[in-house]
């Protein structure tokens, strides 16, 4: 039997985390997060791209518990709003903002624009102590609707409509949402690697 590769997390975001963990379900990695270790000193978000984010909570991550990593930076790239909320996507509407209130200032945002399309990012780093690291992207297209739909999933996905499966991605089966979703994508593209991904991690962290 294959003994299974620890790999952290880097988020506390429970809705990133199942999904995660859903979509790594066949990987011979134990999938855990912060959640499960003592604090770590916060993170500052500085950087001006999602590559950087990912890669700093990453390599922070894995440098701190001694062990790899793996971070996601994602958000909301809307073309009418020259590319809003992009990296700012979980605090939109402020520092403690709620899933509703970014909600609600996007469709504030985007009253009387009819250029509705926007796009997920996804861009996921795994590191190990030593600082270096893997990077994989996805993207996934869609428009904004015009008001709410939908009860699943986090985040923008009830605003996210995307028009292949027409419907919002908070009204996708998890299923639905992984196959095409922007994490989805980025995952797609580790698993094809997923063999050279865990042969680097194991000599990386001998």
């Amino acid at each position: 039997m294959t003994n299974k590769q620890l790999l952290v997390l880097a988020t506390q975001n429970v809705g990133k985390i199942k999904e995660i963990r859903e979509l790594l379900r066949d990987f011979p990695v134990e999938i855990k997060s912060l959640a499960d270790f003592r604090p770590l000193p916060d993170i500052e978000e500085d950087g001006t791209t999602f590559y950087e984010n990912a890669y700093k909570k990453a390599s922070f991550t894995a440098r701190f518990l001694g062990v790899p990593a793996m971070a996601d930076d994602s958000g909301l790239v809307v073309e009418a709003l020259g590319g809003a909320p992009g990296i700012l996507s979980a605090r939109y509407a402020g520092p403690a903002a709620t899933d509703d209130d970014n909600n609600q200032k996007l469709l504030r945002a985007m009253e009387g624009k009819t250029n509705r399309a926007a796009s997920f990012v996804c861009v996921i780093s795994i590191a190990v102590p030593s600082g270096m690291a893997f990077t994989y992207e996805g993207r996934c297209r869609g428009l904004i609707a015009q008001s709410p739909a939908g009860e699943r999933g986090f985040g923008y996905d009830p605003l996210f409509y995307y028009p292949p499966l027409r419907k919002t991605f908070a009204q996708l089966s998890r299923e639905e949402k992984n196959r095409v979703s922007h994490r989805g994508k980025a995952l797609a593209q580790l698993k094809s690697e997923f063999e050279k991904v865990l042969t680097w991690i194991r000599r990386a962290c001998r």
